[in-house]
């Protein structure tokens, strides 16, 4: 038995759509960085703890993360993923004592992230639902 799916209005579609695009554009290129390890990236990663080894690795699952972000199908799953990269991050610049802004930008990265997913996929909308039916 088919089950009917909660209609989205082409407006909220197309703020989903730009509140998703937002971060992923940001996230594809900060993958793309870490693949050709330009000196900037190899500088940020070492002031961070991490070994240059790890950078293409990381750039590898960021990329994957957000390709599956940008998949309907799998745009949940790749909220999760990016989710969980996101808090890395946020870690990572604690532990090393970053300025303030590199703490907070991950996280308002990860709002962007769930609040264009929120906009384009009714299946979050069934979970978190903001507004309650009278």
């Amino acid at each position: 038995m088919p089950t009917s799916q909660p209609s989205i209005s082409n407006k909220q579609l197309w703020v989903g759509r730009i509140l998703s695009g937002l971060p992923a554009a940001f996230m594809l290129l900060d993958g793309a960085m870490k693949l050709f390890k330009p000196a900037p990236v190899i500088k940020a990663t070492v002031q961070l703890g991490y070994p240059e080894s790890v950078i293409v690795g990381l750039g590898i699952v960021l990329l994957a993360s957000t390709v599956l972000y940008l998949i309907p199908r799998t745009a949940l799953l790749g909220a999760v993923l990016l989710t969980g990269y996101l808090g890395g991050a946020v870690a990572s610049n604690v532990r090393a004592g970053t300025p303030l802004f590199n703490i907070t930008f991950p996280v308002f990265i990860g709002v962007l992230v769930w609040g264009g997913l929120w906009f384009r996929d009714h299946r979050l909308r069934e979970l978190l639902p903001f507004r309650r039916e009278a």
